[in-house]
């Protein structure tokens, strides 16, 4: 009876191990999603990090993965990226489906649009599958659209992600329906703290920091910190300058490290060109779920 207590515990420990499947490129390969697919070029075999990349509205995967340059961080890093398409058809690329809120054409997404909550996360899923992608290790990013797609996800589904880096494009819910200035906050309740970086530009005219914009916009960036402060449990704010371009505002104090912050560039137009790739990974990295 003592040995076969013994040999119990070895023989799930082996179970495990074998659970934990090496990374096989057959297994990537078969995915629907393989030409989106970046692995690092320093590949071992190992589950590795990874970085959902979302493109802007009315754009494509592919092209958010070459202006990005994000696969050249990920090679010096070693992370996978997927760059999806997003599930509604818009002009000569696509937009992503967050529910109640208006797309860049000014209308909802249609009632059998895909849902793209469940496309993401389902797709974070089928890559941990295949044993490339280290489930706790699962990032979100995105510009303009896609930004406001990241962080939809992370307020409807945050247990998925270990951190998100919304780019152009940060919000915290839907705007308010009695006064569009602030977030509704029964919009986004997340279950779990979510640390977030993001990056915007002060002369980004499309989504502005300081409001306005178009219907899907309207409250400041300032607003959605604010409340993703509050979510994180956050209670210290602060500013500071981190060279004559660049700025961050945030909040410190937060429960297990879940921070709060933006990096503004001084000057900064509506692109990815407002993101520093390396900070954005140094971030990212520093958190699992």
């Amino acid at each position: 009876m003592l040995l076969l207590r013994l040999l119990m515990p070895l023989s799930l420990c082996f179970v495990a191990g074998v659970a934990r499947a090496e990374c096989s490129l057959g297994r990537i390969d078969a995915l629907p999603e393989r030409a989106l697919v970046h692995l690092p070029a320093a590949h071992v075999g190992e589950s590795m990090p990874l970085v959902i990349l979302l493109h802007g509205s009315t754009g494509t995967g592919a092209e958010m993965l070459r202006d990005s340059h994000l696969a050249d961080t990920a090679d010096r890093h070693g992370f996978v990226v997927v760059a999806p398409d997003g599930g509604i058809a818009a002009a000569r690329g696509f937009v992503w489906n967050i529910p109640g809120v208006p797309t860049v054409t000014g209308t909802m997404p249609p009632k059998d649009a895909r849902d793209d909550v469940a496309y993401l996360t389902g797709l974070a899923d089928r890559l941990v599958a295949t044993g490339c992608v280290d489930g706790r290790r699962v990032y979100v990013t995105g510009l303009s659209g896609g930004g406001r797609m990241a962080s939809w996800l992370g307020c409807v589904v945050a247990r998925r992600f270990a951190a998100i880096a919304p780019v152009v494009g940060l919000r915290a819910g839907r705007p308010l329906t009695s006064d569009r200035t602030q977030a509704d906050p029964a919009t986004c309740r997340p279950k779990v703290p979510l640390p977030l970086l993001a990056f915007a530009g002060d002369a980004d005219t499309t989504n502005p920091i300081t409001g306005g914009g178009a219907p899907y916009w309207q409250y400041a960036q300032a607003t959605a910190l604010q409340r993703w402060a509050v979510l994180n449990g956050c209670s210290e704010p602060y500013a500071r300058n981190l060279n004559a371009t660049v700025y961050e505002q945030g909040y410190a104090r937060c429960p297990d490290g879940a921070t709060v912050a933006t990096r503004v560039t001084r000057g900064g137009q509506h692109s990815w060109s407002v993101v520093d790739n390396e900070v954005m990974w140094a971030f990212l990295s520093r958190h699992r779920r």
